[in-house]
């Protein structure tokens, strides 16, 4: 799903779904972490391409758009597949907009370093100047364990969406040991994470990062028209990949 004449906004993979027919409660415990708590902890970023890569866009696309967060002033992490859309390298300075709230910068930024075993790495970009105002957030040393809390601060629609959920197991459906698998939602919307949010944080309750979004769990139904659906009530529709390789990059 993309904006034809604009920004596709990137998230996801279409991977699976598990569908039952009968109905179950949803959980209404409270987030375990305010959303003012996590205010400016995840930044929208986006790129706008040239006219020779618009040239080859066959969909009229002129830019990407994702998710994404500081690590550092000078540094964003990201998810590779946002980071390969946008044509981004590690040898060139590229421009690209960051945006967090009403406050947009503009910066040049290149990949640093690739994070990660699996098929979509954790994506360190580089900025060529250092952004004062940056909030630069904690990575979590400690795997998850099942059924902890997490919440997201994610930008879908091209609006910062806060989103909670627990974490399921590692491991994704395709057989990646690597993944950490969610269940995330808002109240009934099971897809209150989704297009744009790959590459936002997911925390814990102590307000670290614990892995990174990097794609949710979808369908599509022909019931006379297209419906795209989550995963049921009590399984993973978000797959993410986990920060501790970050911590040891960190450590380096």
């Amino acid at each position: 799903m993309h904006q034809r004449t604009w920004l596709r906004a990137l998230a996801s993979l279409a991977v699976c779904s598990f569908l039952t027919s009968h109905p179950v409660e949803v959980r209404a415990e409270p987030a375990c972490l305010e959303p003012a708590q996590l205010a400016h902890a995840g930044v929208r970023i986006a790129r706008y391409f040239d006219d020779a890569e618009r040239a080859v866009q066959d969909d009229g696309t002129v830019g990407i758009q994702g998710s994404g967060w500081f690590l550092t002033p000078t540094a964003i992490v990201t998810i590779a597949h946002v980071v390969t859309a946008m044509n981004l390298t590690a040898e060139e300075w590229k421009a690209i907009e960051i945006r967090d709230g009403d406050r947009t910068w503009p910066a040049r930024a290149r990949i640093k370093q690739l994070v990660g075993r699996g098929a979509d790495k954790l994506v360190v970009l580089e900025l060529q100047a250092a952004i004062p105002a940056a909030r630069s957030l904690t990575v979590r040393a400690a795997p998850l364990v099942p059924d902890e809390r997490v919440v997201t601060l994610a930008f879908t629609a091209g609006r910062a969406r806060f989103v909670s959920g627990r974490f399921v197991h590692y491991g994704d459906e395709r057989g990646a040991a690597d993944g950490a698998m969610l269940e995330m939602y808002d109240g009934n919307d099971r897809l209150a994470v989704d297009y744009g949010a790959s590459g936002a944080p997911v925390f814990d309750c102590d307000g670290r990062v614990a892995a990174v979004v990097a794609g949710v769990l979808t369908q599509t139904l022909s019931l006379g028209r297209d419906l795209r659906v989550s995963t049921a009530w009590g399984m993973p529709n978000v797959l993410s990949v986990p920060v501790q390789g970050l911590r040891i990059m960190l450590q380096q």
